[in-house]
């Protein structure tokens, strides 16, 4: 018989931390037989038979003292058996035996249902066991229902917030995901703590994941609590966009305009407004007026000259400059304005760096070695763009052609994502080192770094703000930008890859960068993939004989005065027919075009918008419908003119004075085509009816591009590419002398 109490029980707890279960629950047994009615007994003694797995016996155990209670009674006896298990949850938790912990956890849900936080604590437990409950499960908890309805008082917010945490991060595109935030919303003790946690997801399943409408949806939740936080704004506005919600992604960016209260912040709100405006295409005056406001606070900015500011007003500064060159073509006066910009960028970012102790100086080396022959230089690609985008697309013939014996190819990914693209795919197998890195610059800039790169070559220029951060921080002896738009203007960044056509002679005279020309064309690929045609004419009640006449542009590039010259073209040229496709608010761009052709005349039934196609190669086939392609002005195409150029069909370009609307004229040249390429407005005109009247001109062209594909030098990806790690050494030759 059991005498001293105090010592059983404390030889039962010692068997019971040294997993001797069976001894434990021995004693307990034999304390019921002494003492039957101790009702403590018979939890632990429960409790010992569930860890050795006999559940069953377990509940009929805790079941013995219940079965002729009253209801008070009865509550109170569960209350007392939840207790229990807890403690013992509780410590099992502390030695990280999660398993066993879910387990009591489950059991103590039957004792008390509706206890959140132990609800809270399984799904934790769910998260680190990886035993994640389905989620019909979940609902039968009621955990939602009883969130909203308050049914606890003493809710452990950092249980909860935890729990939140692992559901946008395990499942972060499940639907409940919303139901669980907004059930969530009342028990933040402060905003700012809700506000990190939605931000993050959002911009996780918005960008990485790219699902914008769920990220959207995620967003509007936090403003029930904050309905003016710019932040939230800030990147609602830009999802909207990208879910092609053109009107509220506009409307959302006007209000952070007018909440925005420092320049750097009123730049950043005008891009979010033009990039509306523009993505959804014809709202030209409102594009302008935009336009005009941003250059003015820019001015603005500049004269102020501000210092110290916080990152993420520094990440804000470049990227606004993308909308201006697509609605004039003055590039002196652009890069004077954001040359000053990027250069209190490149301060900015270089000061914050300093104070956080980030240091890049690069080291001192043995001279004869870097001149050697020997020396295999290595090259460094950084890029968001590695993926199913116009960049990754063109891209990959340098990759595929480099030197690996001459070469040490790395690649440096930028908010690698996590979906099925077979680009990114193709980078992974084929960029050398590859590095699947995330958003953030100084990460990025310290592998880079830690890599010793020799020359690293920036894929993005400002169209992304952290790969302006990371060029900012200059982890390179020598750094490159080149291919993914107009040079950057950051003074970190050493030269900007051109070729003798792209860039007007005199360019050198407003860029920061030192303008590297490489001696044919600066941009090459072996060709395209074409799938099969889905359009055909009578499908679109065009007749066999007309002239069909094509733009396939976003709405960003759409210039009433570019459209004006090809509705000229249209009314010249009997029986033509003018084909629209690119992305775009539908009904906006058809009043916009409808519009222009009824000032110039031309009867609106000769217009067809065409639906987007999925597949690249479709999109390329598809180009075969048209007799001639007509470029936009002052952003040419880009991609679009390769595909062009590739299909054979003769294209009508306007060349300027920008980069942007110097592309299609540089690949023209380099196929050996000059027919189409016009130096003024009326040339633009004139040979879009020339080449729209003259049929025999037409076959000439299209004879001379498919000739083109076994000489011209924009077919060429081998020769492009030896031209490039040519300059890579010369490059390097110069910065070690």
């Amino acid at each position: 018989m059991i005498t001293d109490i105090y010592n059983w029980q404390k030889q039962a707890e010692q068997y019971l931390i040294q997993k001797n279960y069976a001894q434990a629950a021995n004693l307990y047994e034999q304390a019921i037989a002494t003492e039957t009615n101790t009702i403590s007994y018979y939890w632990h003694l429960g409790l010992l038979l569930l860890l050795q797995g006999e559940e069953a016996e377990a509940q009929m155990t805790w079941m013995l003292p219940m079965t002729e209670a009253d209801e008070e009674h009865l509550a109170k006896l569960s209350y007392e058996l939840f207790e229990c298990l807890q403690r013992e949850a509780e410590r099992r938790e502390k030695l990280g035996e999660y398993s066993i912990a879910w387990l009591i956890r489950q059991h103590m849900r039957e004792v008390i249902p509706n206890n959140i936080n132990n609800l809270l604590q399984l799904l934790i437990l769910s998260f680190k066991t990886e035993t994640f409950l389905k989620i019909e499960e979940l609902e039968d908890w009621r955990l939602i229902e009883l969130l909203k309805h308050k049914e606890s008082t003493d809710v452990k917010v950092e249980l909860l917030i935890e729990v939140l945490q692992g559901f946008l991060n395990s499942l972060p595109l499940h639907p409940i995901n919303l139901k669980l935030v907004e059930a969530c919303l009342s028990y933040f003790p402060d905003s700012y703590q809700c506000f990190e946690i939605i931000l993050t997801a959002a911009m996780k399943i918005g960008h990485t994941l790219q699902q914008p409408v769920l990220a959207s949806s995620l967003l509007e939740l936090h403003l029930q609590l904050e309905p003016e936080n710019v932040e939230i704004l800030r990147h609602l506005a830009v999802f909207y966009q990208d879910a092609r919600n053109y009107s509220q992604g506009i409307e959302t960016a006007r209000l952070c305009y007018s909440l925005s209260e420092g320049l750097a912040d009123k730049i950043f709100a005008l891009h979010l407004l033009l990039r509306g405006l523009m993505s959804a295409g014809g709202y030209w005056k409102e594009i302008c007026d935009a336009c005009q406001e941003l250059e003015n606070v820019s001015q603005q900015f500049i004269q102020a000259q501000p210092i110290a500011l916080e990152e993420g007003r520094i990440l804000r500064l470049l990227t606004p400059s993308f909308a201006i060159p697509h609605i004039k073509d003055t590039p002196a006066d652009f890069r004077f304005i954001h040359n000053k910009v990027a250069e209190i960028f490149n301060n900015d970012v270089f000061a914050l760096a300093q104070s956080e102790g980030k240091n890049y100086s690069h080291k001192t080396v043995n001279h004869q070695v870097l001149l050697s022959a020997t020396k295999k230089l290595k090259i460094g690609y950084v890029s968001y763009a590695l993926r199913n985008h116009s960049v990754g697309s063109l891209a990959r013939w340098l990759f595929q052609h480099h030197n690996q014996e001459q070469f040490d190819i790395n690649t440096y990914f930028v908010n690698y994502k996590l979906v099925d693209d077979y680009i990114q795919q193709w980078y992974v197998k084929h960029g050398g080192n590859v590095n699947k890195l995330g958003m953030n610059a100084w990460e990025i800039a310290d592998k880079i770094y830690e890599d010793e790169i020799d020359i690293l070559v920036d894929l993005d220029s400002i169209t992304l703000d952290i790969t302006s951060e990371v060029m900012s921080l200059k982890p390179a002896p020598i750094q490159v930008t080149w291919l993914g738009w107009d040079a950057s203007g950051i003074p970190a960044i050493d030269y900007f890859i051109a070729d003798p056509y792209v860039l007007p002679d005199d360019a050198q005279d407003y860029y920061k960068e030192k303008i590297w020309r490489l001696p044919q064309t600066y941009i090459a690929v072996d060709g395209f993939e074409v799938g099969v045609p889905t359009l055909r004419r009578e499908e679109l009640d065009i007749p066999s004989q007309a002239v069909v006449y094509l733009s396939a542009q976003r709405g960003y590039k759409r210039h009433p005065e570019t459209t004006r010259w090809q509705m000229q073209i249209i009314k010249q040229v009997p029986d033509s027919y003018f084909l629209i496709k690119g992305l775009s608010e539908e009904e906006t761009i058809k009043r916009f075009f409808y519009q222009i052709a009824e000032e110039e005349g031309v009867d609106s039934s000769r217009l067809r918008f065409l639906p987007q196609v999925q597949l690249p190669s479709v999109h390329r086939a598809n180009l075969a419908i048209a007799d001639v392609v007509l470029d936009t002005y002052p952003y040419n195409g880009a991609t679009t003119t390769l595909e062009t150029l590739w299909m054979g069909i003769p294209l009508v370009t306007r060349v300027g004075e920008q980069f942007s609307a110097r592309n299609s004229y540089t690949m023209m040249m380099n196929v050996g085509v000059t027919e189409g390429i016009a130096w003024t407005d009326a040339e633009y005109v004139d040979w879009g009816v020339r080449l729209g009247k003259d049929g025999v001109l037409r076959q000439q062209v299209a004879w001379k591009l498919q000739q083109s594909k076994q000489t011209a030098p924009l077919w060429n990806g081998k020769q492009f590419t030896l031209e490039m790690e040519k300059a890579y050494q010369q490059m390097w030759q110069r910065y070690n002398q």
